[in-house]
């Protein structure tokens, strides 16, 4: 048992140093503010993979087609991954008032053939067909305001990248499970916000991000992490980084602030973030890997810690104690990036979340190596 606490207390120190370094870098970053003046010049594919989001798809599609931003200079690519819903039927009625809204049926495209990665074929394709020399990707139940391609836009002309990353947000929870899933969806955009600033992880989320065209062509694609069924965005991101040293950004702006919807039940929560550590040993940026080993072995320690201070009282002081620390350490972190993401409020119920999510991550990162999850109406081991 002293072992357990032993490695435990080891294990938080690390965690602690680690998310304080990562405090440091995110107070680093400059908001990044559109230089008046500065005239729309970057040809955008803007992809939007869709499965069964005729609630969604509509209002998404929308927002991007009523930029401020020329039409001229931007096409809207949506492609249908087999949806039994009106989602299809929506993007045609819509086409028939702009010219530069496109759609493509991904059935008809791969005639039967079967994959374990339909969203990477889906992008992949679409690039093919695309016009523009930068690529945009976003999820088609996702919200975005009106400067949201400007500002891109403004960043790679300043900055000369060839892929960038942006801000990801939850909005509106409506219940426990949805504060939740915002508490913890803004500590890792706070990470990759600092982490992709600092130049030292592979850290981007496929609701917004953007790379140029001839970047991607030049790595091969999904070559390579084509079988994964998760993947798209880090995986790829790490490829053009390699490829590119120093030519990866981040866009700290509220106005490239793209938000979605939580997951609205605890079954399609842990199935998203199943989906989502099934890659964690894929990834070839090392130092992503080991941050994410630490972070589930602390975890992993500090639970069974609990466990066993129900059995022998004695070690119940210590699990708490732990556990206070690592409340503490990550609150420093959350408040400037809560601040960012307008959303402090939430912190208020961080500390009642420490236990559930101590045990999700155990649970989460153990069915992402060893099981299997529901995505979509398709099972992906």
């Amino acid at each position: 048992m002293n072992i357990l606490l032993t490695l435990s207390s080891v294990l938080l120190l690390l965690y602690a140093v680690l998310i304080l370094f990562y405090r440091q870098w995110f107070l680093k970053l400059q908001l990044y503010v559109k230089p008046a003046g500065m005239q729309p010049a970057t040809r955008f594919s803007v992809i939007i993979p869709a499965r069964d989001e005729e609630e969604q798809i509509g209002a998404c599609v929308l927002a991007i087609l009523q930029q401020h931003y020329p039409a001229y200079l931007y096409e809207v690519i949506v492609i249908d991954d087999h949806s039994t819903d009106n989602t299809a039927a929506i993007i045609q009625q819509l086409q028939q008032t702009y010219a530069n809204l496109h759609l493509m049926q991904l059935a008809k495209e791969l005639q039967g053939q079967q994959l374990n990665s339909y969203k990477k074929k889906a992008i992949e394709m679409a690039i093919g067909r695309s016009t523009g020399d930068w690529i945009i990707t976003t999820d088609a139940d996702c919200a975005l305001g009106p400067q949201w391609l400007a500002t891109y836009n403004a960043y790679i002309q300043e900055q000369r990248p060839v892929f960038v990353a942006a801000p990801v947000m939850f909005s509106s929870p409506a219940n426990f499970v949805g504060i939740f899933q915002c508490l913890d969806f803004m500590s890792m955009q706070g990470i990759t916000a600092a982490a992709v600033s600092a130049g030292v992880h592979s850290m981007c989320n496929g609701a917004n991000l953007a790379y140029n065209k001839e970047a991607f062509y030049a790595v091969g694609g999904f070559k390579g992490i084509d079988a994964i069924a998760s993947g798209d965005d880090m995986l790829l991101m790490h490829k053009i980084k390699q490829a590119y040293p120093g030519k990866t950004g981040y866009i700290f702006s509220a106005d490239a602030i793209v938000s979605t919807a939580p997951m609205p039940d605890w079954k399609s929560f842990i199935n998203q973030r199943i989906r989502w550590a099934s890659k964690a040993d894929k990834y070839k940026d090392k130092a992503v890997f080991w941050v994410l080993v630490l972070v589930y072995c602390m975890n992993l320690c500090l639970l069974l810690l609990l466990l066993t201070g129900l059995i022998h009282w004695a070690f119940m002081g210590w699990a708490l104690a732990l556990i206070g620390i690592k409340t503490v350490v990550e609150l420093c972190f959350l408040f400037p990036v809560a601040r960012f993401f307008n959303q402090c409020a939430l912190l208020n119920w961080f500390a009642i979340m420490q236990p559930f999510h101590i045990a999700y991550i155990v649970v989460a990162g153990w069915l992402g190596k060893f099981g299997k999850y529901q995505w979509k109406g398709r099972t992906v081991k």
